[in-house]
């Protein structure tokens, strides 16, 4: 069994460039980024973005956020860390208590402003939801999926996950169409942990999983862009992403 936890790598990495389209709205008082499709799109169904410990304060998911909308998808990032997310200043801190932080932010805290956002789009007519989560936001990810709320997922370098008594759940449950974006260098979901979700999930075709070689914990929201091995993980698991909801979602 590997004990969930988070790691310096879960802080590490870099603020990326470029100026975030959308705009914060509050669900059922849930702040959250909210960003639109600019032509047509299926207002029945809604992107989930699951965020790492920087939730809204670090425009990299925004931007990852506004590119999801710009292939169609409404997408909608929520502030669950009750206004508590680590300020872009902790980036690359090595002396933060990111393990203390970890214990004020337990799921009987952070879930219910998911739950609230979920709420208030049914509300708005939402129907359906599919979800991407990056790191700590993985993990909202794989609940959501166990708890039969979304109809597609999808996880970069996930963290908080118990393995493999969390793959061995959810496959008992049933799996949906779900994607896994892995690297090569991830204390939290690593190669040996790769391999075992590889034979967990051998037999489900809901089950896919991409390799980003050369990339490492985080790379695929807080990569370091002038690295080309890093740019590159990061342009295909996003390529990826897209790929996976136009086909399930």
């Amino acid at each position: 069994m590997s004990a969930p936890t988070l790691g310096s790598c879960c802080i590490r990495g870099v603020s990326h460039e470029g100026t975030p389209k959308g705009t914060v709205t509050s669900f059922n008082g849930t702040p959250t980024y909210v960003t639109l499709p600019s032509g047509d799109y299926d207002k029945t169904k809604a992107l989930l973005f699951c965020p790492d410990v920087f939730g809204l304060e670090l425009q990299n998911a925004k931007l990852l956020a506004d590119d999801f909308a710009a292939n169609g998808y409404a997408t909608y990032l929520p502030d669950y860390l009750a206004g508590d997310a680590l300020h872009k200043d902790a980036l690359n801190d090595g002396t933060f208590d990111l393990m203390g932080w970890l214990g004020k932010h337990p799921q009987s805290v952070t879930r219910p402003y998911l739950d609230a956002l979920i709420a208030g789009l049914k509300e708005q007519g939402v129907k359906e939801f599919a979800a991407t989560g990056y790191c700590y936001g993985g993990r909202y990810v794989f609940d959501l999926a166990l708890d039969h709320i979304i109809k597609v997922a999808i996880v970069s370098h996930p963290s908080l996950l118990s393995v493999p008594e969390d793959l061995e759940k959810l496959k008992s449950v049933g799996t949906i169409p779900f994607l896994w974006n892995t690297c090569e260098t991830d204390f939290a979901f690593g190669p040996e942990k790769q391999e075992i979700a590889d034979k967990v999930f051998a037999d489900d075709k809901n089950y896919k999983r991409t390799f980003a070689p050369g990339c490492d914990h985080g790379f695929a929201v807080r990569g370091d862009l002038s690295v080309p091995a890093i740019k590159a993980g990061k342009e295909v698991a996003f390529e990826e992403s897209v790929k996976w909801l136009q086909k399930h979602f």
